[in-house]
């Protein structure tokens, strides 16, 4: 993919994970010309009102920062006052078809690292403080406009008592108003600092989280303890005479290092873990399927296929590493004959499935049929 993209400023991808990507900030007007959004404000706040739906609402009045979560009523929206608040819905991705389609426009960034698509919406004045993330975003403004402030050595001290993780002191070092259309792009631990120009201020924040360090030792380590088996007793047979019988001797120590020592891991051990742990969705994800109370066979499935395409449910995530596929925290067995397709299927979501062969289908079909009957893909 070599070719310039106005969502970069016209840089080639290469160029700008190259020069930008975990490094600088990148400012590109009309990324998206004359972007307007995929909902309205009505429809954003219906969505905060759904139960399975994560949505906040954070209030500044006098200085003093307040955070309620949802889901909401409608009589919270009528309550709020004039300005000053700032309505945050995440993984919009997850309930509306067209944020995969807005998404598709960041394929420069692989799958494995996207988190989610957060939209928020806010009157004159509305914001959610001077803060810093842990993770790369892309924030593209919809309706209205939006005063982004940065900084990319900020003092890291954070107000007292406050809900949200907020800096205490921030110094401007650039700054810009975002018109429709218009993206900034900030890197991890950059300061910044979002304030409403005028009321129906829309934001899409497209955010690309990598996970910790602590939290991939302790995930991998867990990892080895359901799938690793090792036979065998501590065995002491040199045992001596200890001046202390309360003491954990050095031999000891020893022997059980050892016997840690003989733990090995592969590579394929490693791809399995991040295909497993990257693909789950989050505990509050639920997945509905048509057919829970259909009978509907492999046979049945290979013959919709004639007729109709296959794609993943919104809140599904296909991976996959060399030949090894991972739905949803799972492997999935695909037959090496049709590895390609299903491929096809994890990088745009949908997979024409009308002109493939009967056999092509037949396999995709027994592949995939627990899937479907999960609410993992369906037919369209």
């Amino acid at each position: 993919m070599n070719r310039p993209l106005s969502l970069l400023n016209q840089l080639t991808p290469e160029i700008f994970l190259a020069e930008y990507w975990q490094k600088k900030p990148l400012l590109i007007r009309q990324a998206i010309p004359n972007f307007t959004g995929l909902l309205s404000p009505n429809e954003l706040a219906g969505l905060a009102c759904e139960d399975d739906v994560q949505s906040r609402i954070i209030q500044n009045k006098n200085n003093t920062w307040t955070l309620t979560h949802g889901p909401f009523s409608e009589d919270t929206f009528s309550t709020l006052p004039e300005s000053n608040w700032t309505l945050l819905v995440q993984s919009v991705n997850h309930h509306l078809p067209e944020a995969a389609t807005l998404l598709k426009q960041f394929n420069f960034i692989p799958h494995a690292r996207l988190d989610d698509l957060m939209v928020s919406y806010a009157p004159k004045g509305g914001s959610v403080g001077a803060h810093l993330d842990s993770y790369d975003v892309f924030l593209l403004q919809a309706n209205g406009s939006r005063r982004w402030k940065i900084n990319t050595h900020p003092d890291l001290s954070l107000i007292e008592d406050a809900p949200i993780r907020l800096l205490k002191q921030f110094e401007t070092e650039q700054e810009w108003v975002l018109a429709p259309g218009d993206m900034l792009y900030l890197p991890p631990n950059v300061a910044h600092h979002g304030i409403s120009e005028d009321d129906n201020c829309m934001t899409y924040s497209i955010g690309f989280r990598a996970p910790k360090k602590q939290a991939l030792i302790e995930g991998f380590l867990a990892h080895l303890q359901e799938t690793i088996q090792v036979d065998g007793l501590y065995e002491d047979a040199d045992l001596r005479l200890q001046r202390h019988p309360s003491e954990i001797s050095d031999a000891m120590i020893a022997k059980v290092e050892h016997v840690f020592n003989s733990i090995t891991w592969h590579t394929k051990t490693v791809s399995d873990f991040l295909g497993r742990s990257i693909s789950e969705p989050p505990a509050d994800v639920v997945f509905e399927s048509p057919f829970e109370d259909i009978d509907f066979s492999i046979d049945d499935f290979a013959q919709a296929l004639t007729k109709q395409n296959m794609r993943l449910d919104l809140k599904s995530q296909l991976l996959f590493s060399h030949d090894c596929f991972y739905l949803n925290g799972e492997q999935l067995i695909v037959t090496p004959s049709i590895a390609e397709r299903v491929r096809e299927l994890a990088d745009h979501r949908i997979l024409q499935t009308i002109n493939l062969t009967e056999k092509q289908r037949s396999l995709l079909a027994s592949n995939f049929h627990v899937a479907l009957m999960a609410g993992y893909v369906h037919l369209e």
